[in-house]
């Protein structure tokens, strides 16, 4: 037997639910500032000569983010591409280009 208490709060556990299992679908499809600077050349192309850099660490683009930055890994342009952002605009593209999209 269902209460009319449980008759009324079943659509709002619905609701909460929905939202929940969509709000992070939902932040990973805005993408943050600057990205489409990296998926125009690292876009999911296969035998591109440019790697996608979908699936890969977030972390492990920070670092070589950070060495085209430095100069210690040469590029013909990464290095002038990485000098743009700054350390909290490389950790957000990192996140957002590492995931499928």
């Amino acid at each position: 037997m269902v209460t009319p208490w449980q008759q009324r709060i079943a659509p709002i556990a619905v609701a909460v639910a929905l939202l929940c299992a969509a709000a992070p679908a939902m932040a990973q499809s805005a993408a943050p500032p600057g990205a489409s600077s990296c998926s125009g050349c690292h876009g999911p192309q296969p035998g591109a000569a440019v790697p996608s850099l979908e699936g890969l660490d977030p972390e492990a683009i920070v670092a070589a983010m950070e060495a085209f930055r430095s100069g210690q890994r040469e590029a013909t342009i990464m290095n002038r591409i990485a000098k743009g952002f700054s350390d909290e605009e490389t950790r957000a593209l990192a996140a957002w280009v590492s995931q499928k999209h």
